[in-house]
C-alpha cells in the first residue's frame, strides 16, 4: 500500500492507497492521472508492483503529456525490466518531457538493452533528448559509454556538449582530460563550468580558475566547492578559504566550503575560519544554511563542536533539525573514541589537536616526574 487511509488525489490528502491510485490513474482527472501516476512508482510490495507496471504501461498513451512524463518515471523507479520496449518507443514522444523522461527511465532502469536506442538518440535525436540521453547512457554501462560520449562533445547544442563532458567525468576514464582540456575555452558559460566540473572529477585541476569564478555564482557556487573540494590542492584550498569571507558567496556554498576545508586541509591556514563559519551558520536565520552546518560538523567536527550542537538543539531554532543534530553528535562521540593516529588520517583536526595538547601535558608531566625522581635518587646515591 503506498499510505493507510482510503482515500484519492481527488482530495487533498498527503496519502493514498493502491487501489485510490489505480483508479485514478484510469479514470480521474488530468491532475489526479497525473498525482497517481507519482504515487505508483513507490509500491515496494511485488505483487501490488505488477499492478502498477501494468497501469503505468497503459498510462503511457494517456492523451495528457504530463501524465505520459510521470508514467515514464515511475516505470524507471519501479525498475520492471518488462517496461523497456514501451519505455523506448517514448523516446520518439512528440513532446520534450515526455521523451525526456523515457530517457531518464531508461538510465534508471539500467537494462542493457536500454543502451543502443539512447545512442541512437545521443547522435540523432532532437538537442532535449540527445542532452539526457548522454546522461543516461554513462548509466547503463559507462565503459561502452565512452566513445559516444566523446562524439557527442562535437555535438552543435552547448547543453549537449556540458551533459557530455559530466558524464565523462562521472565514468572516471581520464582518455577524456585531453578533449575536455579543449574545451575550457567554449563560447558558453555554462558549458565551461560543466567542463571544468568534469576535469575535476577526473583529478585534472586546469578547470580550476573557472570552478573559483563560479564561487560568487548563486546557481553555480554549490557544485563548485564540491568540485573545487575535489581536487584537493593547494591551490583549490586557498579558493575555498577566499570563500569563506566572500560577500558573493552563497550562505550554504560558505558553509559546505568551510566543512570542505577541514577535510582537504585539515591544519591549513584557514582552518580556524572554516570553524568560525560553521559554528556561526549553527544560528543563521535560514534552517538550510543550519542544516548544512550541522550535516558538515557531522563530518568534521571534534569536540569543539558538540557544545554548540547541544546548544542548538534545545533551542527553537534547532527543533527541525533535532534528528540531525544527534546524528551528527553520535558521529563526533564516535570519532572521539578512535586512536590518534586514525583520527589524523581522518582530518579530525579538532579532535587530534585536543589529545595531542593532552598527551603533549601528560608527557612533560611525566618527564617532570621523571625529572624529580632521578634527581632524588642522586641526591640519595651522593649521601
Amino acid at each position: 500500500m503506498l499510505g493507510s487511509p482510503a482515500v484519492s488525489y481527488l482530495f487533498p490528502s498527503p496519502t493514498i492507497t493502491l487501489e485510490a491510485a489505480l483508479r485514478d490513474l484510469a479514470q480521474g482527472s488530468p491532475k489526479a492521472r497525473t498525482a497517481a501516476a507519482r504515487a505508483l512508482g513507490d509500491v515496494t510490495e511485488p505483487a501490488e508492483q505488477r499492478r502498477a507496471v501494468d497501469a503505468l504501461v497503459r498510462a503511457l498513451d494517456d492523451d495528457r503529456p504530463e501524465v505520459r512524463a510521470e508514467a515514464c518515471a515511475s516505470l524507471g523507479e519501479l525498475g520492471d525490466g518488462s517496461a523497456l520496449a514501451v519505455l523506448v518507443r517514448r523516446l520518439d514522444d512528440g513532446v520534450a518531457v515526455v521523451r525526456q523522461s523515457a530517457a531518464i527511465a531508461l538510465g534508471t532502469l539500467g537494462a542493457a538493452g536500454g543502451f543502443e536506442p539512447l545512442a541512437e538518440a545521443l547522435r540523432d535525436g532532437p538537442a532535449d533528448l540527445r542532452f539526457q540521453a548522454a546522461t543516461s547512457l554513462a548509466e547503463i554501462d559507462p565503459a561502452r559509454a565512452f566513445d559516444p560520449l566523446i562524439a557527442a562533445l562535437d555535438d552543435g547544442d552547448a547543453q549537449v556538449v556540458a551533459a557530455a563532458a559530466l558524464s565523462l567525468g562521472a565514468i572516471g576514464d581520464a582518455r577524456a582530460i585531453p578533449r575536455l582540456a579543449a574545451l575550457l575555452e567554449h563560447r558558453e558559460p555554462a558549458t565551461r563550468f560543466d567542463v571544468a566540473y568534469g576535469l575535476a572529477d577526473l583529478g585534472d585541476p586546469r578547470g580550476r580558475a573557472v570552478l573559483t569564478a563560479a564561487l560568487g555564482n548563486a546557481e553555480r557556487a554549490w557544485d563548485a566547492v564540491i568540485a573545487l573540494a575535489r581536487l584537493a590542492t593547494p591551490d583549490a584550498a586557498e579558493a575555498l578559504g577566499r570563500a569563506l569571507v566572500s560577500r558573493h558567496t552563497p550562505p550554504e556554498a560558505t558553509v559546505l566550503a568551510a566543512g570542505s576545508l577541514l577535510k582537504i586541509a585539515p591544519y591549513g591556514a584557514h582552518h580556524d575560519a572554516a570553524r568560525r563559519v560553521l559554528l556561526a551558520a549553527l544560528t543563521a536565520r535560514k534552517v538550510h544554511v543550519r542544516g548544512v552546518a550541522v550535516e558538515q560538523l557531522g563530518e568534521v567536527g571534534g569536540e569543539w563542536a558538540t557544545a554548540p550542537l547541544e546548544k542548538l538543539a534545545r533551542s527553537g531554532k534547532g527543533a527541525e533539525l533535532v534528528e540531525s543534530i544527534a546524528g551528527a553528535l553520535r558521529a563526533i562521540s564516535s570519532r572521539s573514541e578512535l586512536p590518534l593516529a586514525e583520527r589524523a588520517a581522518r582530518g579530525d583536526a579538532g579532535s587530534v589537536e585536543a589529545s595531542a595538547a593532552e598527551n603533549s601535558a601528560e608527557t612533560s608531566a611525566e618527564r617532570a616526574a621523571g625529572s624529580g625522581a632521578g634527581a632524588g635518587k642522586s641526591a640519595g646515591g651522593a649521601a
